[in-house]
């Protein structure tokens, strides 16, 4: 194992060990990035398909750019930003949804979320579904929105951690794709990739963290994978840190999976268009035509709807999409959608999920999942964000702050 004794390991690649890492590296700490897979970004992860177009499997968006750290990475870097606005902000297409019936809709959504603000401000937490309207008829999409949102369905959602929440509501993408931008900001920092972690042993003066290509020596750890992860104990700790892993359990990781179709004859579409797939069911599709002007409709599974897809494997979810599809625009529309992508987030061993939310009763969670250990095992990721969670510049900003930590205790025991 080359590297086998640094001052300070990183645990995980993607947007929270990476920036974490860069900032390290920067401040000449003598460290190493350890990734189990053979590539950098994490949930972020960008792929070209066979026309060359950049798709983003993972996350897609730069929430909050006016404030998003990686939109100044991106600027540094001369990186292209698209400032187009995303088709959530744009109106609906009417195919299978007249505007009366969006302007009906989108009151009773709006209604939905003033009172989970006011029920944040009580004292107990509660579940977001407690607070659907009975009866009104679009608690179903209303459901749907919500996974697309946190991951997961509202009777899972603590009103509370959904509260804390913050988002300016400026949103920018990646020309080149957000999981291209953060894989190469950390490419040039010493790293060891394909190199799963299994064990964090913190008895001795030095940690030692065991992974699959042998031992490294470290006087100081940030341990940036997933809380899914943590939560599923696919990393030992030796003494056990029964409170972080039972914050991780109360931060489960919501499921959003992307599946990306051709569309032959896309120009008969506006481009950064979108529409649902029903609007009478708790699950339900979003599709987004056009992105980037592209002959392309990138299609948005989330909640117990992606749950029940994966399980049927890639093809799952082109039939769905399929079927949704010829539904709004009849059986002829079949022919001319081939699948392109999709990734499976929960099936996929290093991260079993897309991004965190909190369940009802845990969202301080965050704030003990973030907790260091005796000053020599640090914790960051998205799920240790307060107010940015479920992001990729939360996980940049909890690294960056993981890393200052680091970098003020060089030197002390």
């Amino acid at each position: 194992m080359p590297n086998s004794d640094v001052e300070v390991v990183v645990v995980g690649g993607g947007a929270a060990g990476v920036a974490a890492a860069k900032h390290l590296h920067r401040a000449s700490v003598n460290c190493l990035l350890v990734e189990a897979r053979p590539r950098l970004g994490g949930r972020a992860y960008t792929v070209v398909d066979p026309s060359g177009f950049t798709l983003d499997l993972g996350c897609g968006w730069l929430h909050s750019a006016d404030r998003n750290p990686w939109v100044r990475v991106a600027e540094d870097e001369g990186v292209a930003l698209d400032k187009t606005l995303p088709p959530w902000q744009r109106r609906t297409l009417e195919t299978g949804f007249p505007r009366a019936e969006q302007i009906d809709f989108q009151g009773a959504m709006a209604e939905f979320f003033a009172r989970m603000e006011q029920a944040a401000q009580d004292d107990k937490d509660v579940a977001a579904a407690t607070l659907l309207e009975p009866g009104n008829r679009w608690n179903r999409l209303i459901n749907s929105v919500g996974t697309y949102i946190s991951g997961g369905d509202l009777d899972r959602l603590s009103v509370k951690d959904f509260d804390r929440y913050e988002d300016s509501g400026v949103n920018y993408r990646v020309f080149k794709g957000y999981g291209a931008l953060i894989a190469d900001y950390g490419a040039d920092v010493p790293q060891q990739l394909d190199c799963p972690v299994t064990a964090i042993d913190r008895r001795g003066p030095r940690l030692r963290v065991e992974t699959t290509r042998g031992a490294i020596a470290a006087d100081r750890v940030i341990v940036t994978v997933p809380s899914a992860v943590l939560a599923a104990e696919r990393i030992t700790f030796t003494p056990a840190l029964p409170d972080t892993i039972a914050a991780a359990r109360g931060l489960p990781l919501g499921l959003a999976d992307k599946l990306f179709l051709s569309l032959e004859g896309a120009e008969e579409f506006e481009k950064e268009t979108r529409l649902f797939g029903r609007t009478d069911r708790k699950g339900t599709g979003g599709y987004h035509l056009r992105p980037f002007g592209r002959p392309l409709i990138e299609a948005y599974f989330a909640g117990g709807l992606a749950t029940e897809l994966e399980a049927g494997g890639d093809r799952a979810f082109f039939d769905y999409a399929v079927s949704e599809l010829v539904g709004l625009f009849g059986h002829d529309f079949a022919r001319r959608l081939k699948p392109v992508a999709v990734h499976r987030w929960a099936n996929d061993p290093y991260a079993l999920g897309s991004y965190s939310f909190a369940l009802p009763g845990f969202a301080d969670c965050r704030a003990t999942l973030a907790a260091p250990i005796d000053n020599r095992l640090f914790f960051a990721g998205e799920a240790c964000s307060a107010h940015d969670f479920s992001t990729a510049h939360g996980g940049y900003l909890t690294g960056v702050a993981a890393a200052e930590q680091v970098i003020a205790l060089r030197g002390k025991t």
